[in-house]
């Protein structure tokens, strides 16, 4: 079974800050691209963010640039982060870890987490 293990979700006030991280432990994930996805209550899932295997491409969705930031750690379980900072209720969704074999937009990956709840209160 593949395995995406997220963490960092949370319940969070608006204007606040949370750090989500996903572990892709398995060596099949060596030189895969990483991101995340979420998924709003009622809403179709949309892209969020995602970064190549050696962190040279990086690609976010429009609305979110500025306030997110995804980063990766190879050397720790191949462990890809998501920072979002001024958190917006609009943010609320469920966050899911996502792995494929190039960074790109408009693709949909092949790999998927269990999602992660991110919460921002008004």
């Amino acid at each position: 079974q593949v395995q995406l293990v997220e963490s960092g979700g949370g319940l969070v006030q608006a204007g606040g800050s949370l750090r989500l991280s996903c572990a892709a432990p398995e060596k099949r994930f060596s030189g895969y691209a990483m991101g995340w996805f979420r998924q709003a209550p009622g809403k179709e899932r949309e892209f969020v963010a995602t970064i190549s295997y050696g962190a040279t491409a990086t690609y976010y969705a429009d609305a979110l640039k500025g306030r997110f930031t995804i980063s990766r750690d190879n050397n720790a379980k191949n462990t890809v982060y998501l920072q979002m900072n001024s958190l917006k209720p609009e943010d609320t969704a469920v966050y899911y870890c996502t792995a494929d074999r190039i960074a790109a937009l408009d693709r949909w990956p092949n790999y998927w987490g269990q999602g992660t709840q991110v919460t921002v209160s008004s």
